[in-house]
């Protein structure tokens, strides 16, 4: 078992916030969605969803230029489509929690909302969702600072619409961890 490692569960770290709304006579998902990926410029990426767990390590970059074609993205989304006509709204809120006692930044929480929303109904949307996270699990030994929110809305012209906000990782550490090999007796 010489030159083997125990990796545990890789931690994003870099990432980026990005934003689009595409509009298509065709379809949604080979239409309206690709053109809202490449408004955000990460429509080459095969893109996989998170859920709304920041880690304290993660850090704010500026999205890169370029990035391999057919890349796995891997992200926090909120998207939302509709119909000619309609108004769909998305949006995505994070903060950061620092202990109470010493203020180190253990990592963030991130809420993201869809829907016919005016730019104050979804910043109101968004802002209950991340207090009722904090309250039920996190108010007690931690405060919620640095709140941010992106949004991004559309009113198609064309047969359908997609808007959607990303937060995209970059990057990973993968934490090393101590090996531990149970040999077994042959009885």
């Amino acid at each position: 078992m010489n030159n083997t490692q125990l990796l545990g569960n890789r931690v994003p770290q870099d990432y980026f916030i990005t934003k689009g709304a595409g509009e298509s006579d065709i379809t949604i998902h080979a239409g309206s969605f690709h053109l809202a990926l490449k408004e955000a410029g990460i429509e080459r990426a095969n893109i996989m969803s998170y859920s709304s767990i920041m880690p304290g390590i993660a850090r704010e970059i500026e999205q890169p230029m370029d990035y391999e074609h057919g890349e796995v993205m891997e992200s926090i989304l909120s998207a939302g489509n509709c119909r000619k006509g309609e108004r769909i709204s998305v949006g995505i809120i994070h903060g950061w929690l620092y202990h109470s006692q010493t203020q180190e930044r253990i990592g963030g929480l991130v809420c993201e909302r869809q829907g016919d929303y005016s730019t104050d109904e979804l910043h109101e949307q968004l802002h209950l969702s991340l207090q009722e996270l904090y309250t039920n699990g996190f108010d007690d030994d931690y405060d919620l600072k640095d709140i941010t929110i992106n949004t991004e809305s559309i009113i198609p012209t064309k047969e359908y619409g997609t808007a959607l906000v990303a937060i995209c990782f970059v990057n990973h550490v993968y934490p090393q961890m101590e090996m531990q090999v149970e040999l077994s007796k042959a009885s």
